[in-house]
Formats: C-alpha cells, sequence, structure tokens
C-alpha cells in the first residue's frame, strides 16, 4: 500500500471511533470535517518516510504514528483559525471549522482530536508495547511544555519573542516528533533523528511566512497576509524575502546533513530536499533552486 493510503486508512479508522450511537453527531461531524478531505499530509508522510529509511519492521505501529501526529496537527488548525487566534474564515478553500460548526463545536472538535490522537497511538503499538512508552513522549511533548506547539503559540502572547525560537516550537516541534517517532516506531535508535525534524520544522515554518507574504487567498486556501496583520514574528518581515528564501535553503541543506546513518539515508535525503523545494510557489522554488 502506498504512503497515502496508509495514512487516509489510519486517519478513517481512527474517526471512526466517533460512529457510536452515544456520541454528539455534530460533534463527530466537525472532527471529521476537520481532518476530510486532505491536505498535504506533510508530518505523517515525513513520519513515514523516516520509518521506511529504518526499517519500517512494524508498519502497524508507524502508521498509528503517523495518524495521531496528523489528528493533532488537524486540531492545532482547528484552533488557530478561532476569533481567539487568527480569525480566520477559510481552511484548506473552504470555510474553517468554526465557521461551518460554530465556535462552541470547534473547541471542542479540537479537543477531541488531541484525545483520539492517543487514544490511536495507544491502539496502534499494541502489538509491541515496548515502543509506545517512547512514542508516547516524543508526541507528547511536541504538543505541550515547554516546548510543543501549545507553547509555540503562546509566545505570540508575548511582548519579546526570539523568531527561531517560536518556529522551532510553533511548527519544528510536530515535525521533530514526526521522525523520531518514525525512528521509534521502526525500533532504531530515535532522538539522533530529533535535528532532521527540527529543521524541516523551520523550513516549512518560514515557507509559510514567505506564502502568507506572497500569495493569496485563492492559491493557500486561506488567508493571506495574516502576519502582517496580527503582528506576528515573520521570516518574511525580519529577513526579507531575498533572506527569506536563503534561510529555507539554509534550513533544508541543514535537515538533509542531519539525517542519521539508516538504511535508506540516500533516498531519504533527495526527498527532504525534493519536498522543500514543493514549498514555495513555483517561481520562487525556481529561484531558490
Amino acid at each position: 500500500m502506498d504512503v497515502m493510503s496508509r495514512i487516509e486508512q489510519s486517519l478513517a479508522a481512527a474517526l471512526a471511533r466517533g460512529d457510536h450511537p452515544g456520541c454528539p453527531p455534530r460533534l463527530t461531524a466537525a472532527m471529521r470535517y476537520a481532518v476530510f478531505p486532505r491536505g498535504a499530509r506533510i508530518r505523517p508522510r515525513l513520519c513515514l518516510s523516516v520509518a521506511a529509511a529504518c526499517g519500517d519492521d512494524r508498519p502497524d505501529i508507524a502508521d498509528s504514528a503517523a495518524a495521531a501526529i496528523e489528528l493533532l496537527h488537524c486540531a492545532s488548525l482547528i484552533h488557530d483559525d478561532l476569533p481567539c487566534f487568527d480569525d480566520a474564515d477559510i481552511r484548506r478553500g473552504r470555510p474553517s471549522v468554526h465557521r461551518a460548526f460554530g465556535e462552541p463545536l470547534a473547541v471542542l472538535a479540537g479537543d477531541a482530536l488531541i484525545v483520539l490522537a492517543f487514544q490511536t497511538l495507544a491502539q496502534g503499538a499494541m502489538s509491541a508495547p515496548a515502543r509506545l512508552p517512547a512514542l508516547l513522549g516524543t508526541i507528547g511533548l511536541s504538543v505541550g511544555i515547554p516546548c510543543g506547539i501549545v507553547a509555540g503559540q503562546a509566545w505570540e502572547c508575548e511582548q519579546d519573542v526570539d523568531l527561531a525560537q517560536y518556529q522551532r516550537e510553533k511548527t519544528g516541534a510536530l515535525f521533530a516528533a514526526a521522525t523520531v517517532a518514525g525512528a521509534a516506531a521502526a525500533g532504531g535508535p530515535a532522538e539522533c533523528w530529533r535535528e532532521v525534524g527540527m529543521r524541516l520544522g523551520e523550513a516549512f515554518q518560514v515557507a509559510d511566512d514567505i506564502l502568507d507574504a506572497t500569495g493569496n487567498p485563492e492559491m493557500l486556501g486561506k488567508p493571506a497576509g495574516q502576519d502582517c496583520a496580527h503582528a506576528r514574528p515573520s521570516a518574511v518581515l525580519q529577513l526579507g524575502l531575498d533572506g527569506a528564501i536563503a534561510r529555507l535553503e539554509d534550513l533544508s541543506g541543514e535537515a538533509v546533513e542531519a539525517v542519521p546513518p539508516c538504511p535508506g539515508r540516500l533516498a531519504l535525503r533527495s526527498h527532504i530536499r525534493t519536498e522543500t523545494l514543493r514549498l514555495l510557489p513555483q517561481e520562487l522554488a525556481r529561484h531558490a533552486a
């Protein structure tokens, strides 16, 4: 089965837990709306790519880890779009969850997806329970405090913000979880993969800053110009467009160099380079290449 099919099947199985007569139907509908139809699935694809590079001896565990990471990402998007944060009307080209279902259900759907992520992880690791503690610790750390995506979002409420730290936590943390969890799911050394994920997460956030500054809502499927509108830390605002592209290039190279020795190292390094350039609009990708 190809990677995208594995991810979609795992996510569908996770969401099916809400298909129960005792569960509020609009809550499950809001959760499903947030997860499907799919986005790029960058984080779960990265998780499975690392697992494959490390041998992927237990694909069921890798699939559950990848699904858990994507569920957490989808939950973070629901919360990011809320009126108290970005107040975004659209996401992935259609009304954001709070616009489609109302603010109370959006908050609850995000909360439920967070819990479902850990339920999915625990269920998937039942066949090899010795691997579960490392996966729980890795993915839990990427979400909460002191340096997970919640902490990263909270930096937007502070007056003095270090851009690199903000990007590492808001975006890099979940990418680091993807690389470390991929290796842990395959039963290999895992912490040595953290640097790869952190660099890729920073690169993704820089690319997102570039898209926010240069794109349009139709292309992005979400509002543009949000960094400037909300006075958020941004690589483009701090470094300029050319400087941000150069920073993206540097981070991509650092991620490639950080890939530890493993059976699939060469293929993974090539994949990382290609995927990083795909984050940019075509004309900017040509410039970066």
